[in-house]
C-alpha cells in the first residue's frame, strides 16, 4: 500500500508521519521545494511543525509526478480554498478512479460547495472515489502520539472499512460512517463556531456563554447539515460535537485564537497577517453565511460572526443581538 499526502502544513505533515511510522509507504508532497528540501535534510518541518522529528521512512517530494507514482490513496490536506486549483493542476497525472481522502475542512467560497463536490468537479472525468476524514484532532497532539479518535465518512462501505484499517494506529482510532457529507460539514461549521467562542472569551464572558455557543452551534450545524443531506446522528459524534468542543475550548485552535483576539479588540487583517497557518473558519464564515441565505437555513451565530468579520460590527453588540432575538422553544 502507498499513500500520497498532498500538503505539507502541520496537519498534512503530522498525518504523513503517523502513517509512515505505522509501516505505510508514505510520500508527502510539499508545494514549496524549500520545505521538501528542509525536511529531507533535517527530518523536521521547521516551517509548519517545528520540534517534531519525522520518521526516516517518510519520503518527501515537491515533484508531484514522483510523489504520486504508484499511490493507492491520495490524502488531501491543502487549505480548502485551494483544493480545486490544486487537483485541477494534477488531473493529467492522476489515475482514473483515484481514491481521494480529504482531511481539509471548509466550504468553497466561490461555489458554496462542500469539499466532496469540489473534488468531483476538479477531477471531472476521472470519477474519483471520495472519503472525508475529520474529528477532534490537533496536529501538535497527534504528532506526539497522544490518543485521538476521528471519523471517516465514505459511502462505499468496502472502501471505507479499507481506509479505516489503513489510517488507524495504536494512538489514532478511526470510526467509519457512510455519511461523508455529515462528516465534512461538521468539520466546516465547527470552525465558525470556534471563532464565536473565542470572541466570547476575548470579551471576558464566562463558561456559561461558551457552553451556550457550543450547544446552539451544534443546532446550527445540524440544521445546515440536514438541509445538505447529512444525517443528524453524525453531528452528535466525533466530527460534529466532538470537534466542536475541541475547537471551541482548546488553545491550540487557530480559529478560536482568531476570535479571542477579535474579542480583545484586535483587527482581523492584523491577526491574519501574524499567522503562519490558515484559519479556515474566516473564509468558511462567509461561505456559510451565503449558503444559509441560498438555502434559507437559519444560522444566527454564523450571521453575527460574519457581521464581525466582514461588516466591522462591534463584537459586544453582536452578542446583544443574539441575546435579544425572539424567544423560542428549544
Amino acid at each position: 500500500m502507498k499513500i500520497a499526502v498532498l500538503g505539507a502544513g502541520a496537519w498534512g505533515t503530522t498525518l504523513a508521519d503517523m502513517l509512515a511510522r505505522n509501516g505505510v509507504d508514505t510520500v508527502l508532497w510539499a508545494r514549496e521545494p524549500e520545505v521538501a528540501a528542509t525536511i529531507r535534510a533535517t527530518r523536521i518541518n521547521t516551517t509548519f511543525l517545528p520540534d517534531i522529528p519525522l520518521s526516516d521512512n517518510l519520503k518527501v517530494e515537491s515533484d508531484p509526478k514522483i510523489a504520486f507514482e504508484g499511490a493507492d490513496y491520495y490524502l488531501v490536506v491543502v487549505p480548502s480554498q485551494f483544493i480545486r486549483p490544486t487537483l485541477e493542476g494534477f488531473r493529467d497525472i492522476l489515475p482514473d478512479n483515484p481514491v481521494i481522502v480529504c482531511a481539509s475542512k471548509g466550504i468553497e467560497l466561490e461555489s458554496l460547495a462542500p469539499m466532496s463536490r469540489v473534488v468531483s468537479e476538479a477531477l471531472d472525468g476521472k470519477h474519483p472515489r471520495y472519503a472525508s476524514l475529520s474529528g477532534p484532532s490537533f496536529a501538535a497532539e497527534v504528532s506526539r502520539n497522544m490518543p485521538t479518535t476521528v471519523a471517516l465518512g465514505c459511502d462505499d462501505h468496502a472502501l471505507g472499512h479499507e481506509l479505516q484499517d489503513a489510517f488507524s494506529t495504536p494512538f489514532f482510532r478511526v470510526y467509519f460512517t457512510p455519511d461523508y457529507r455529515g462528516v465534512e460539514l461538521g468539520g466546516a461549521v465547527k470552525n465558525v463556531i470556534a471563532i464565536a467562542a473565542g470572541i466570547s472569551d476575548g470579551l471576558g464572558f464566562g463558561h456559561d456563554a461558551r457552553a451556550a455557543l457550543i450547544t446552539r452551534g451544534l443546532a446550527e450545524m445540524s440544521r445546515l447539515g440536514q438541509a445538505m443531506g447529512g444525517q443528524i446522528r453524525t453531528f452528535m459524534g466525533l466530527s460534529g460535537m466532538g470537534d466542536l468542543v475541541l475547537t471551541c475550548t482548546g488553545d491550540l485552535s487557530r480559529n478560536r485564537q482568531v476570535g479571542l483576539k477579535l474579542g480583545q479588540g484586535r483587527r482581523l487583517d492584523d491577526i491574519i497577517n501574524e499567522m503562519k497557518a490558515v484559519a479556515e473558519g474566516v473564509k468558511t464564515t462567509k461561505a456559510l453565511y451565503n449558503l444559509s441565505q441560498k438555502l434559507d437555513v437559519e444560522l444566527p451565530i454564523t450571521e453575527q460572526v460574519y457581521n464581525i468579520l466582514y461588516e466591522d460590527k462591534d463584537p459586544a453588540q453582536a452578542v446583544k443581538t443574539l441575546l435579544s432575538r425572539e424567544l423560542k422553544d428549544e
